[in-house]
């Protein structure tokens, strides 16, 4: 018996046009950007025990990857991954004292984390608040660092104080403090100083702070609230002129941070599973408002870096995909 040997399927004109588009469909939503793999998107926390995210630092070790902490809590900070929203690495700071209201973050350019125990919800009675601080870890893992403490206290008295920033380029640690008809931006000592006391001075004025932040090159400081968010040109360690900053409109808005390259604001909120929410930064030092999302009252304008990009190319294949199957089946009707 003599055995036939069939040939193999051969798929037709309309499989072909399906299977091509779907992989199509898979190649634009691995290359387009802000995909999942993709750092300094829009992400929430996944960490159940991030409750009360108060302040927010870009890594300078680690690109991608997010400091931040709850107020009330033990000396810990937690290391996230703006990629999938998961902590890769939790911070216990020693030999410090314990913490009683830990509002701020910032990564100074000498490699070290500053966290700003320096909130006061009594209305400023504090005689004194702390600064922490702790070399960035050079390895994403839990541990426990040994860090320095500094006793900070106001010139002009005790304040209430929520965002502390440390500027790139000369190292000195600026604090803005919270008041609902406007408050002062501070300036440290050129060099804080572990055995005494660390003398902040009034240099501004600023409205209702609850974070704020350098830009990477220095020349920026960005200051947020809960409804709001502005931009300050930076020269010679002075607020210069300001104008409107895009920020999301967030359930407790509490933080802000750049991204490593500047390209972008990062603006965090309190909660389980907060989110962190990417706007894009203008040409002119603002924020263009790409990040957001239309549903949770972000102002973007055209979705750029967002998710709906995506969806929207995704879109665009499937229906072209669709046009190739009528296509086909026209033809075969035809023959």
């Amino acid at each position: 018996m003599v055995k036939v040997t069939r040939p193999s399927p051969r798929l037709g004109p309309v499989r072909s046009a399906l299977v091509a588009g779907v992989l199509v469909l898979v190649s634009v939503g691995a290359a387009v950007p802000g995909a999942a793999a993709d750092p300094d998107r829009t992400f929430r926390m996944t960490d159940p025990r991030i409750t009360e995210s108060s302040g927010l630092a870009a890594s300078r070790a680690h690109p991608g990857v997010y400091w931040t902490h709850n107020d009330q809590d033990e000396p810990r900070v937690f290391g996230v991954d703006s990629r999938t929203g998961e902590t890769v690495a939790t911070i216990t700071m020693r030999g410090v004292g314990e913490p009683r209201d830990m509002e701020a973050i910032s990564v100074g350019a000498d490699g070290n984390i500053y966290v700003g125990d320096i909130g006061d919800n009594l209305g400023g009675t504090w005689e004194h608040v702390w600064i922490y601080r702790f070399p960035e870890p050079k390895r994403l893992a839990d541990a426990t660092v040994d860090a320095t403490q500094f006793t900070v206290k106001y010139a002009d008295g005790p304040r209430d104080a929520e965002a502390l920033m440390v500027h790139p380029t000369t190292g000195r640690v600026y604090i803005a403090s919270k008041n609902e008809d406007g408050g002062g931006l501070y300036e440290g000592p050129a060099k804080l100083t572990p055995g005494g006391t660390n003398t902040f001075t009034r240099v501004g004025e600023v409205p209702w702070v609850t974070d704020g932040a350098f830009s990477p090159d220095g020349r920026e400081l960005v200051l947020r609230s809960y409804f709001s968010a502005r931009g300050y040109a930076w020269k010679n360690g002075r607020l210069g002129a300001d104008h409107r900053v895009r920020a999301p409109i967030q359930g407790q808005a509490e933080s802000v941070s750049y991204t490593l390259d500047g390209s972008a604001l990062m603006f965090g909120t309190e909660g389980v599973r907060g989110e962190v929410e990417r706007v894009d930064v203008g040409k002119g030092g603002g924020s263009s408002g790409g990040g957001g999302s239309a549903g949770n009252g972000s102002a973007a304008d055209d979705g750029a870096g967002t998710d709906g990009g995506n969806l929207t190319i995704g879109a665009v294949v499937v229906i072209g995909a669709a046009v190739l199957f009528l296509g086909f089946r026209r033809r075969r009707r035809g023959a």
